[in-house]
């Protein structure tokens, strides 16, 4: 275990010149898209509701997506090397998180750099979260007072090594952040010999709490903060020699999503499968509903979301046509029963017939 405390990183120096700054695109609402309509349960889908664009236009791929506590929309853009380097100049981009408006339609850049934030989530306070990757990334997971805009490494190590690439993140009814720690791209050495999953208190104290369940991604928990869902998504490579072509994608059994019962303490058990995907690629970010259903980005033959009840039973499914969607989350209030979807280097959204769940 490692307690790491709080400190202001020098890479967010310049965060203030950056908050606010307007590097806006135009809204993007009711632009018809070639998406085949939601399919499914009425208790899911919404008769007449598509799939619409809010954004598009970043160079990198979208991820994260999440509401603040007063409704504005957050999402990241991790801009990989391979992705995003200046033709010119041969810099490049550091990660951007930017801000979305879902009143006015208006998208600015919030953040720059973003450290190679991922994932992020939103405590009951109004502070931001986000778990920050490799390639140039911070490898830790961070937080922001919303208030004062300062931004803190609140986890960076464990047993006093980099953590590997934190990917996502989700946040219990108590304040104890879990993420995701695999590693799919990136230069940087591998310093954690697992691909784990951890937990991390409000003392600052970091647990491994799993260390076999492949390579895990998307993370979530249950309304009643009873089951921790946790997503394999294993392509069998560490850094970018599958996407430059050096060497096949691969696809590692099982591909699945992961089950794990929650106790008052922390501690997890009984472990067990939910979904199998394989042969056909997994799941990457998940999210759930008011009744605890899962909706589940799928990259693979069906590309798009799929939303299973806590039985496992599929219920529902949301196509983004060919686009690989990354990541889901809710909106909130009036837009509560709004589902954010990002996907390539986009963001959309689809109104349902229930509300997400927020903490």
């Amino acid at each position: 275990m490692d307690a790491t405390a709080g400190a202001l990183t020098r890479t967010f120096a310049g965060f203030g010149a950056f908050l606010g700054l307007l590097i806006a695109v135009a809204p993007a609402y009711a632009e018809p898209l070639d998406f085949p309509a939601p399919t499914g349960s009425l208790e899911i889908i919404a008769a007449g509701e598509d799939v619409e664009l809010v954004w598009s236009g970043g160079c990198g791929t979208t991820e994260g997506v999440v509401s603040a506590p007063d409704g504005t929309i957050y999402f990241s853009e991790i801009t990989f090397g391979f992705l995003c380097t200046d033709p010119a100049t041969n810099q490049q981009q550091a990660g951007n998180i930017w801000r979305h408006d879902p009143n006015t339609g208006e998208t600015t850049l919030f953040r720059s750099p973003s450290g190679m934030a991922n994932g992020i989530a939103f405590d009951t306070s109004g502070d931001m979260y986000y778990a920050m990757g490799a390639d140039f990334g911070l490898r830790a997971i961070g937080r922001t007072d919303m208030n004062s805009g300062r931004s803190y490494i609140i986890a960076g190590k464990y047993n006093d090594q980099p953590l590997n690439s934190p990917n996502d993140l989700t946040i219990d009814a108590q304040g104890r952040i879990w993420f995701t720690d695999p590693r799919f791209l990136g230069h940087e050495p591998m310093h954690q010999p697992f691909r784990g999953v951890y937990r991390l208190d409000p003392d600052g104290t970091v647990t491994r709490v799993v260390d076999s369940a492949g390579a895990p991604n998307g993370i979530v928990l249950s309304p009643d903060q009873q089951t921790l869902y946790v997503s394999n998504i294993d392509v069998g490579t560490f850094d970018f020699a599958s996407v430059r072509g050096d060497q096949p994608p691969l696809t590692v059994s099982p591909h699945n999503i992961w089950a794990f019962d929650v106790s008052e303490d922390g501690s997890l058990s009984n472990k067990h499968e939910f979904v199998r995907f394989y042969p056909d690629v997994g799941s990457d970010g998940i999210a759930v509903d008011v009744a605890g259903n899962l909706y589940t980005t799928t990259r693979g033959e069906r590309k798009g979301v799929i939303v299973f009840s806590p039985a496992g039973e599929e219920l529902a499914y949301i196509s983004t046509g060919d686009e690989k969607p990354t990541n889901v989350g809710f909106g909130r209030g009036e837009d509560s029963n709004v589902l954010y979807i990002t996907a390539g280097t986009s963001v959309y959204r689809v109104r349902l017939a229930i509300d997400g769940y927020q903490l």
